[in-house]
């Protein structure tokens, strides 16, 4: 792709892309690395993208799961570094407590809640997105549903 087509998609969708990476790794630095390395990949390929948000969230997905899977995130950010980035990306305070608890959530199901409560995609397209069967998404969805009810009516400082 050439640099005014990606540098477009990039003022378009880094915001997305780091949003999801930041679900999948909570860590601000970690998560820029990756945006970094997804919109290197697209300038030094030759592809035609139709869906470009999914396209560009599909790549960071996969960028996160394969740094999960290599071990390369062994420690997680502090908490300030969660609460920097939840201000960047300017929620209310009522969505603070809301932020803090689905950062609580355990990883695959995280990343299920934002990918639909957030960046609002439907179960299949996060199935396409995260390479699961649409029933796994839909299951997700529903546990971090239940967990985060209990943690709202019951009262409990954990989510997960």
């Amino acid at each position: 792709m050439n640099n005014e087509a990606v540098l477009k998609l990039f003022d378009a969708y880094a915001d997305d892309a780091f949003r999801l990476a930041y679900s999948y790794l909570g860590s601000r630095p970690d998560a820029e690395d990756v945006v970094q390395d997804v919109f290197v990949k697209l300038i030094k390929s030759d592809v035609t993208i139709k869906k470009e948000k999914t396209y560009i969230l599909t790549m960071v997905a996969n960028r996160c799961r394969d740094i999960l899977k290599s071990g390369a995130v062994i420690f997680n950010a502090p908490f300030d570094d969660a609460i920097e980035v939840e201000s960047e990306i300017e929620f209310d305070n009522d969505d603070t407590e809301i932020f803090e608890a689905v950062s609580k959530l355990p990883d695959k199901i995280r990343v299920a809640i934002h990918l639909h409560y957030y960046e609002g995609y439907t179960i299949k397209e996060i199935a396409n997105i995260l390479d699961i069967a649409p029933s796994a998404v839909s299951m997700r969805l529903t546990r971090g549903k239940e967990i985060l009810r209990k943690y709202f009516i019951g009262g409990s400082n954990y989510a997960g």
